[in-house]
């Protein structure tokens, strides 16, 4: 069946649609209370409700942490590249559970086996790779790997809880 003109027109003003598993930033906001300058992930992909989703973090010069790790030589800090499978893995919770999240909060219990193999750096593209591991009640835990290029950056397993705000 072919669109109308009327259609294809409040679609084209409307912007690309997005597949059912993809979260924009507008959707991860809505999902997860972080804000600049403390929002790592820039879009959610392959989103498996109760299974695993990525996050994409487009690594840029123009961001506050480059102004004072290494000046001269800017590297992403680890713990906000594990922040970043932090805030991935919430995306997934909060998804999972749908409309019983509403007025919850995800919080990090704990990291296990972070390791960092290769450093990240302005123009790079991280995606994050995370898988549940298991969900006891309120508890979750992860498994997260960081890519960019298809290459392992960093990985760790870790936990969150579910809480009321």
């Amino acid at each position: 069946m072919d669109a109308s003109p009327d259609t294809t027109a409040q679609a084209a003003a409307e912007g690309p649609a997005l597949a059912p598993d993809t979260l924009d930033i507008a959707g991860i906001m809505a999902a997860i209370p972080h804000r600049f300058p403390m929002l790592m992930i820039d879009r959610v992909v392959d989103l498996i409700h109760d299974e695993s989703a990525i996050g994409i973090k487009n690594v840029t010069i123009n961001e506050h942490i480059f102004a004072g790790h290494f000046p001269h030589h800017p590297v992403m800090p680890g713990v906000l590249i594990i922040e970043a499978m932090a805030q991935t893995a919430a995306v997934l919770v909060v998804e999972t559970l749908g409309p019983s999240a509403k007025g919850k909060l995800v919080y990090f219990m704990s990291i296990e086996g972070a390791k960092f193999r290769k450093p990240v750096v302005p123009g790079d593209q991280m995606r994050i790779h995370v898988t549940k591991d298991r969900r006891r009640g309120n508890v979750w835990k992860f498994r997260g790997e960081a890519r960019v290029d298809g290459v392992v950056v960093a990985e760790a397993t870790y936990a969150a809880m579910i809480l009321d705000k």
